[in-house]
């Protein structure tokens, strides 16, 4: 489903009906093969399982890993670079069925678990801890995933595409999760296994005109716990299945399901993921958050046409008109001319990080406005980060570009100290966190931790593609003439008058950062929903137009606080402009440690740690990326408005 936000940005592209999407082409599905049809349709039926999360932990697992029944062909379909980042490990399944074969109680496998097995018992203890902290099942079939949809208040839907491996009803007879469903889980210091599941699948019929066979459009399920009286030849029913917490007694666990096919031609395979995300009701608060960053992007453009149209009009008008020695009198941002142009301090990290955000901005529009296409939809798995990574390997001659032009003009000469650091001090700051974060996966066993193949992967894309590219723009820049300021510059620096609270540094970069925040932070809390509640993610349309004014907003914000502080005669605006915007990441930081401890149900030290130390990293990002916004929005009206002054 395209949000209506995206319909209105892109309302001017058409799309052939006949056209899909890589990787998205519809499989028809027939009962039984005719000769020579056996690539026009398929009769089986593959379920694949992705890793075990949890929103109390932020470490996931591999299928296998708790002990739940293998496929015996066991195949993994080709993974992309974002499913490997994001840590999804898709395996197939024993789970097999074939089109419209309905099938009841059909046993998948026992497991076995001996007290005297030391083995046995660490798999079972592995397997209550997973109900403790009510790790989820994803399945997928036919790259739609499986979802357990209920009924909550005001009898509305909801479909989450994940379900519980089972639950737990604690000492005091309180039950956790997902055994508030059913009374029957009353037993006391119990866990309750979900070894059955009821599977509907719905399919739109085709159409026999064109040979167009069936096509699944839904797959829902219905988590059960049984224990089973007759563990070969299965009845799905009795009683639930429970494990005391105490392991005293040998166990038996029988995992079995029941598939019914149903049909349905008022959904189009087009529209299938249409019931997971009506289920997510958020459209009106995403509105809402358009609307109120709408509100503060019209206030600061009202404010900033004033000061352009008016005041900035009017005294440029004099002070051309008037003589010098009246000049000599003037005050304000007029009289700071011969230094505002004057080169920063540590006019190489500035540049440096003035090249980087360059190639994060591009690449977040890049990646958005491919997003809100339709091209990374949830269906198209991993597509997201993969586009995001090989923007970013293949935009390095931009960023040693900026990076090197502005270093040029800020005067400096150690090109290659430069070119360096563009290369390598922010990637080699968010590589090594995030190595750092990969070896307490790899420690703790999670199916997140990212194989040492794909780390050598990385480094070779870095060093391989994205350093000489890098070099590269850096060659470009450093050949092109450093850009020429509109005025000369004073050999002896002007003395800055004393300075009013609301113009020092400090308080003005705190300002700078709020107005921004504001028009994202509702955005935010999907976000991070979406990473650490595991939740799906599709509302790039709103994505992107929180972008733009987003951008809007860090350029208007830096620009107005820039010309107050030119009015106080303090020209040192580089540094300041730069850290304006950018402040937003920190109050990006604050709002996420409110969201740890407020949204989020994670326990242990190493969630914690993975939590804060991938936060980082997205903190990092951010700040390079507004902080660079509002720098190039801030040369470009210093630029602007001393050019037009006549000065002797």
């Amino acid at each position: 489903m395209k949000s209506l936000a995206c319909v209105v940005l892109l309302s001017f592209i058409r799309v052939n009906a006949g056209f899909y999407l890589p990787g998205l082409a519809p499989v028809n599905f027939c009962e039984k093969k005719a000769d020579g049809d056996a690539e026009e349709c398929q009769t089986d039926i593959q379920l694949f399982v992705n890793r075990l999360d949890s929103v109390e932990s932020v470490l996931p697992y591999e299928y296998d890993t708790f002990d739940f029944c293998k496929d015996t062909n066991e195949r993994r379909p080709s993974e992309n670079l974002g499913q490997v980042l994001f840590g999804e490990r898709i395996d197939s399944s024993p789970y097999k069925f074939s089109f419209k074969s309905d099938q009841t109680c059909v046993k998948v496998c026992t497991k076995s678990y001996d007290t005297t097995a030391a083995v046995d018992k660490l798999k079972l203890d592995f397997l209550k801890r997973g109900m403790e902290l009510n790790y989820q099942h994803h399945w997928i079939v036919d790259n739609m995933p499986v979802t357990w949809c209920y009924i909550v208040e005001n009898d509305q839907q909801i479909c989450n595409p994940g379900f519980p491996i089972g639950c737990l009803v604690n000492q005091e007879g309180n039950p956790k999760d997902a055994c508030v469903i059913n009374a029957d889980f009353n037993k006391r210091d119990t866990f309750y296994v979900f070894n059955h599941v009821d599977i509907t699948i719905v399919y739109h019929s085709g159409d026999e005109s064109t040979g167009m066979g069936a096509r699944l459009v839904a797959a829902t399920l219905e988590p059960k716990s049984i224990k089973h009286s007759d563990d070969e030849n299965p009845s799905c029913e009795g009683p639930p299945m429970d494990v005391p917490a105490s392991f005293e007694n040998n166990l038996k666990i029988t995992y079995s399901y029941s598939i019914t096919f149903k049909q349905n031609n008022a959904i189009r395979w087009a529209s299938r993921w249409d019931y997971i995300l009506v289920s997510m009701p958020h459209t009106n608060i995403q509105w809402f958050s358009i609307s109120n960053s709408l509100v503060i992007v019209l206030f600061l453009s009202g404010m900033v046409a004033m000061i352009m149209l008016r005041t900035l009009h009017k005294d440029i008008a004099r002070y051309n008109q008037i003589d010098q020695e009246e000049a000599q009198e003037e005050s304000g941002w007029k009289q700071v001319h011969g230094d505002v142009f004057r080169p920063p301090r540590m006019g190489m990290l500035l540049s440096v990080f003035l090249g980087q955000g360059t190639q994060i901005f591009i690449m977040t529009f890049i990646t958005l406005f491919l997003a809100c296409l339709g091209f990374l939809s949830p269906a198209n798995r991993g597509a997201l980060m993969t586009c995001a990574v090989v923007l970013w390997v293949l935009l390095g001659t931009p960023a040693g570009y900026v990076s090197s032009r502005l270093y040029k003009t800020f005067g400096g000469e150690k090109w290659k100290t430069n070119v360096l650091l563009t290369a390598f001090l922010c990637p080699g700051i968010v590589f090594v966190d995030f190595f750092l974060m990969n070896l307490i996966l790899w420690v703790e066993g999670s199916s997140a931790a990212v194989p040492f193949g794909t780390l050598v992967a990385i480094l070779a894309l870095w060093f391989g593609i994205s350093v000489p590219l890098t070099f590269v723009g850096a060659y470009f820049g450093f050949k092109k003439p450093g850009i020429e300021p509109p005025v000369r510059t004073n050999q002896i620096p002007r003395q800055i008058p004393e300075q009013s609270f609301f113009t020092k540094p400090v308080p003005g970069i705190f300002m700078g950062g709020i107005l921004p925040f504001g028009c994202i932070f509702i955005q935010l809390f999907f976000i991070l929903n979406s990473i650490w509640s595991h939740q799906m993610y599709y509302m790039f349309g709103f994505l992107f137009l929180v972008f733009i004014i987003l951008v809007i907003t860090c350029s208007e914000a830096t620009v107005l606080l820039c010309y107050f502080h030119l009015c106080a005669e303090d020209y040192h605006w580089w540094w300041r402009s730069f850290l304006t915007s950018g402040f937003t990441a920190v109050y990006l930081f604050i709002y996420a440690i409110h969201y740890f401890f407020s949204k989020l149900q994670i326990i242990g030290a190493a969630s914690t740690i993975l939590y804060f130390g991938y936060t980082s990293i997205m903190v990092l990002i951010f700040f390079i990326f507004t902080g660079s916004i509002g720098f190039f929005a801030c040369f470009f009206f210093v630029n602007k408005i001393y050019s037009v002054l006549k000065v002797d």
